[in-house]
C-alpha cells in the first residue's frame, strides 16, 4: 500500500512538471509600468487580450528605463513601454544586451485592445531600429498636454499653445519634431479645449468643435509644475526641455518639469490642485474628463492645451528569454 502511495505521488508529481513545461516553466516576470500610469493600464489590456491574468506572471510595476535595466540584467523577461519612436531607451537597451527582440501584437489581441480603449493598430517599421528584421504590429496613441483651468489664464494658454508650435524647433529631443501645426489637434477628440489654445488654433485657421473649457483662475501664478513621467522614458527628458523653451519665450513665468508615474498620477494632481500642466495620454484623458476607466468621477478642471507626439507601444524582451510572442505566455 505504501508503495502504491509512493507511485501516486510520484506521478502527480510528473503531471505537474509536464504542466509547467507546457505553461513555459516558472511565471514571467513582466514590466508593466508605474501604478497609476497609463502604462500599467494599457499593459493589463495586453495580458488580458492573450487570457493572460494577474497571478500568470509576476508583475513589476517599473518604469521603462529601470525595466530595461532589468531586462538587460535577466531577471525581467518582458517590459512594456509607451514610448515616442525611436526610443533612446531601447536603443541604449540593444546597444548593452546585443539581442533584443520587439513582440508584435496579433490581429485579435489589436481587436480587444481597440475595442477596451483609444489606442489603435500602428505598424513599427523595421527601419525604426537597426535590430528590427520585420515590420512589428503594435497600438498607438497620441501623448498631449492638458492644463489646470484653475491656475493656467486664457492668455498664459494661448502662449504656451503658440510656444510649443512655433519654437518647437529649440528642442533637440527627437519628439519634438512632432510639435506641429498639422499635428496640434491629434488627440484632442472628446477632451473640451482650453480657450487660449483653442484662440490660437482658430487664429491659424485650425477647425474644431470641441467644448470650450470654462477658466476659474482667480490670480495666475508664476512658478507652474509640469508632471512628467519616469526618468528612464520619454515624458520626463521631453518635459524638461519643453519647460525650458517656455520659460525662455513667455515673460513672467517659470515651469518646473517633476518626476512622476505618468498620466493617471499627473490628472489626479491637477485635479487636487497640486499641479498646473500634465503630459498624458489622450485615453486616460478621456476617462478622466468623462469620469470612467480609473476615475471614479469626472475631473471637471483640465483642458487640452496641445498634441506632444504619438505614443507608441514597444514590448522587448531578450532572444535569451526565448520568448516569440505573448502566445507562448498564454500556452
Amino acid at each position: 500500500m505504501r508503495k502504491m502511495k509512493i507511485v501516486g505521488m510520484v506521478g502527480i508529481l510528473l503531471s505537474m512538471v509536464l504542466v509547467l513545461v507546457a505553461c513555459g516553466g516558472e511565471a514571467k516576470n513582466i514590466a508593466i509600468g508605474p501604478a497609476g500610469s497609463a502604462t500599467n493600464t494599457v499593459s493589463k489590456l495586453i495580458l488580458d487580450s492573450y487570457g493572460i491574468e494577474e497571478g500568470d506572471y509576476n508583475a513589476y510595476e517599473e518604469g521603462f528605463g529601470d525595466a530595461a535595466d532589468g531586462v538587460q540584467d535577466g531577471n525581467i523577461d518582458i517590459s512594456i513601454g509607451i514610448l515616442g519612436l525611436p526610443a533612446a531607451s531601447i536603443s541604449n537597451l540593444q546597444a548593452s544586451a546585443g539581442d533584443v527582440k520587439m513582440l508584435s501584437l496579433s490581429k485579435d489581441a489589436i481587436a480587444h485592445i481597440e475595442e477596451n480603449s483609444a489606442y489603435r493598430e500602428f505598424t513599427i517599421p523595421k527601419d525604426a531600429y537597426d535590430f528590427l528584421e520585420e515590420d512589428v504590429t503594435t497600438v498607438t496613441a497620441y501623448a498631449i498636454l492638458m492644463g489646470n483651468t484653475d491656475t493656467i489664464s486664457e492668455e498664459l494658454g494661448y502662449e504656451l499653445a503658440k510656444v510649443m508650435i512655433e519654437n518647437s524647433s529649440e528642442i533637440s529631443h527627437a519628439q519634438g519634431a512632432q510639435m506641429t501645426l498639422d499635428n496640434a489637434l491629434n488627440g484632442l477628440e472628446d477632451l473640451p479645449i482650453h480657450p487660449g489654445a483653442a484662440k490660437y488654433y482658430q487664429e491659424q485657421g485650425l477647425d474644431f468643435d470641441n467644448p470650450i473649457a470654462e477658466l476659474n483662475v482667480s490670480d495666475q501664478p508664476s512658478e507652474l509644475v509640469l508632471g512628467t513621467g519616469s526618468s528612464g522614458g520619454t515624458y520626463y527628458p521631453l518635459g524638461g526641455e519643453m519647460a525650458t523653451v517656455w520659460n525662455n519665450n513667455i515673460d513672467g513665468i517659470n515651469v518646473t518639469n517633476r518626476e512622476t508615474s505618468a498620466s493617471l498620477e499627473n490628472l489626479a494632481a491637477m485635479r487636487d490642485g497640486n499641479m498646473d500642466l500634465g503630459m498624458t495620454v489622450h485615453g486616460p484623458a478621456i476617462d478622466a474628463v468623462k469620469g470612467q476607466g480609473d476615475f471614479n468621477e469626472p475631473i471637471t478642471n483640465v483642458a487640452f492645451i496641445g498634441h506632444i507626439y504619438p505614443e507608441i507601444i514597444q514590448i522587448v524582451t531578450r532572444e535569451a528569454t526565448g520568448i516569440e510572442s505573448f502566445e507562448d505566455l498564454a500556452k
